[in-house]
């Protein structure tokens, strides 16, 4: 019989090994679920009691936050856009908002996401001199506290979708903000379903960005008023 150092047979030593390996394994897996269980909890919690699906009872007297995304996927229309230009229109026609704030992605001339949504919103019936646009909403965070730093915003609305609005409540409430949020209509399909996947993922990074790095936007710059 083959045997290693100390006359322990290489079979129990390897067995042992292993069982070490797959332990390890296991711990590093559980801590991973509960790191992530908890990081979908934590917003789930900041947006309880704060956002709201019926237009009458969102709090008035705000300033509209809608969060930026493309006006298609592909050559289709993108419904999560759509339907965030519908909910922003609907608050701003029922007397909810002092002004609406657009904040996306403006990395080239080719894509502008806040000029999509200012100009969909336009058309939706919202006077453009009560649209701001911010161009360095690269990321929920940076949209959020930008709004309360560059544009001095206090009391805000988030309009999104009720998964986003959770992940900007959580970030508000770190950053400070009076907040609600009126989630839009969500989408659904195989479409929605690749949203909610990567929102798992978003969340652990919302909470790692808050109470571990310490991030920052990656623009900050010049503050700006507000109409209203």
């Amino acid at each position: 019989m083959d045997e290693e150092d100390g006359g322990r047979p290489a079979g129990l030593k390897m067995s042992r090994r292993f069982r070490k390996v797959l332990w390890v394994t296991v711990a590093v897996v559980a801590v991973g679920l509960i790191a992530v269980a908890w990081a979908n909890l934590a917003a789930v919690l900041a947006g309880k009691g704060r956002l709201y699906e019926k237009v009458a009872e969102v709090p008035g007297d705000r300033v509209g936050l809608v969060f930026g995304t493309s006006p298609w996927i592909g050559d289709r229309e993108n419904l999560y856009f759509r339907y965030r230009i519908d909910a922003a229109a609907e608050l701003w026609k029922a007397g909810k908002l002092r002004c609406i704030l657009v904040s996306g992605d403006n990395e080239n001339r080719n894509y502008n996401e806040p000029e999509y949504m200012a100009d969909a919103l336009v058309e939706a019936g919202v006077p453009r001199e009560m649209i701001v646009a911010d161009y360095a909403g690269f990321r929920t965070l940076d949209t959020v506290y930008r709004a309360k730093e560059v544009f001095g915003v206090r009391k805000v609305t988030f309009i999104s979708q009720k998964f986003h609005n959770e992940r900007a409540a959580y970030l508000a409430k770190a950053k400070g903000l009076d907040y609600v949020g009126f989630n839009a209509r969500d989408v659904e399909g195989q479409g929605g379903l690749k949203t909610k996947l990567r929102e798992i993922g978003a969340r652990v990074k919302m909470w790692l960005d808050v109470r571990v790095l310490g991030t920052e936007p990656r623009h900050y710059g010049d503050k700006e008023e507000l109409p209203g």
